[in-house]
C-alpha cells in the first residue's frame, strides 16, 4: 500500500488532474462546472475529482441539493500541499512527465508575440544562493496562487507557471568542494 506522499504524487501525475488543481485554486466548482470549463464529460471530471479527493489533493467546500441529487463543490487547498515523506524515483518521474506534457499543452495556448519568462539551467551554485533563489521562487508561486480568481473574472488574464527546482547529485569525479 503506497504511503500518503506517494498516493498524492500518483494522483496529480496526470495532465487533466493538474488542470483541475489549477482551476480549483481560484474558485470552488462542482464536477459539472469543471467538466464545462475543461471541455470533458461529466463522468470524466467526476472520476478525476474523486481520485484527487481520495489522495487528499482536494477538499469538499460545500454540498447542495440539485434536482434530487447532491452536488459537491470542490476546492484545492494549495497552501496545505507541502510534500512529506520519501517518494520513489519512479513516482517523481511520472509526475515530471505529467508536468512536461501539461507545459507543452499550455505553451500551445500561449498568446502569440507576448513574452513570458523561460529559463533552463543546470548550474553549480553555493547553498546560500540556491536557498535564496528557492525562497524567491516560492514567494512568486505563492503570490500567484493567492491572487487566483475564478475563470474569466473581469480584469484577469489566464497565465501559466511551471517550476521545477531541485538539487542534482554530482556525477563521478564531480564532487562539490
Amino acid at each position: 500500500m503506497p504511503d500518503d506522499a506517494t498516493q498524492s504524487l500518483r494522483a496529480i501525475a496526470h495532465p487533466l488532474r493538474l488542470q483541475i488543481l489549477s482551476l480549483l485554486t481560484g474558485t470552488e466548482l462542482s464536477a459539472a462546472e469543471v467538466a464545462r470549463e475543461l471541455d470533458v464529460t461529466h463522468a470524466n471530471a467526476s472520476y478525476h475529482l474523486r481520485v484527487l479527493l481520495e489522495a487528499g489533493q482536494l477538499e469538499i467546500a460545500s454540498e447542495e441539493r440539485i434536482r434530487g441529487g447532491d452536488a459537491k463543490r470542490y476546492r484545492h487547498p494549495w497552501q496545505q500541499q507541502a510534500r512529506k515523506g520519501k517518494i520513489s524515483s519512479q513516482d517523481r518521474e511520472a509526475y515530471t512527465r505529467a508536468l512536461a506534457e501539461e507545459l507543452v499543452r499550455r505553451v500551445r495556448q500561449a498568446v502569440p508575440n507576448r513574452y513570458g519568462h523561460y529559463t533552463d539551467a543546470e548550474l553549480w551554485v553555493t547553498q546560500e544562493d540556491f536557498d535564496a533563489v528557492r525562497a524567491s521562487v516560492t514567494a512568486a508561486s505563492t503570490r500567484l496562487h493567492e491572487s487566483a480568481r475564478p475563470p474569466r473574472s473581469e480584469g484577469t488574464r489566464r497565465v501559466a507557471l511551471t517550476i521545477a527546482m531541485f538539487e542534482i547529485r554530482p556525477g563521478p569525479g564531480q564532487e562539490p568542494s
